[in-house]
């Protein structure tokens, strides 16, 4: 059987199987849940976020932010 000739859903199905034979129920439902679907564009909305941001003032912030913590 070739991985390629299977349709998506064939191939969920195996791969859900081969996490449970491999890490048990839970292991493979812990396994699952580090996935989750976002939504938005993350790309655009970093560029929103870091827009006017220097790599210089990023660093004042973190040495700023190590100094309170202190």
């Amino acid at each position: 059987m070739s991985i390629q000739t299977l349709n998506p859903t064939v191939i969920r199905k195996l791969g859900i199987e081969a996490l449970a034979k491999a890490l048990g129920p839970v292991g493979m439902a812990r396994f699952l849940q580090q996935f989750e679907g976002g939504m938005g564009d993350y790309t655009r909305e970093r560029e929103q976020w870091l827009k006017g941001l220097k790599v210089k003032d990023i660093i004042e912030e973190i040495k700023d932010r190590r100094k309170i913590e202190r």
